[in-house]
């Protein structure tokens, strides 16, 4: 696909059909921006009020702060080989397609 194509020569008729095509419309990205960020905000609103104002969050916290000290080293090292693992399968797949 890299080695082109010599452009052989049509006395304008690629032109003209590209004059004659209707010109694209002009798409509003603002309001996109604005509904997204308006559904967003809604949603989150709407979890932290049925979800007890965030109080499983404290909750979970204080359960977490009660495990022993090689548990939690055992959660943090885990946590950090998966993340490392998911950069790395991104970080292969987005080389090998180039």
């Amino acid at each position: 696909m890299r080695d082109a194509a010599p452009y052989i020569d049509d006395d304008g008729f690629t032109a003209h059909v590209l004059r004659k095509l209707p010109r694209p419309r002009q798409q509003r990205q603002s309001l996109r921006a604005v509904i997204l960020l308006g559904i967003t905000v809604l949603a989150s609103a709407l979890a932290y009020v049925l979800s007890g104002g965030g109080r499983f969050v404290s909750i979970n916290i204080e359960r977490l702060a009660m495990l022993p000290m090689l548990w939690l080293f055992a959660l943090a090292l885990g946590s950090g080989i998966l993340v490392m693992g998911i950069g790395l399968v991104a970080a292969v797949s987005k080389t090998s397609k180039i």
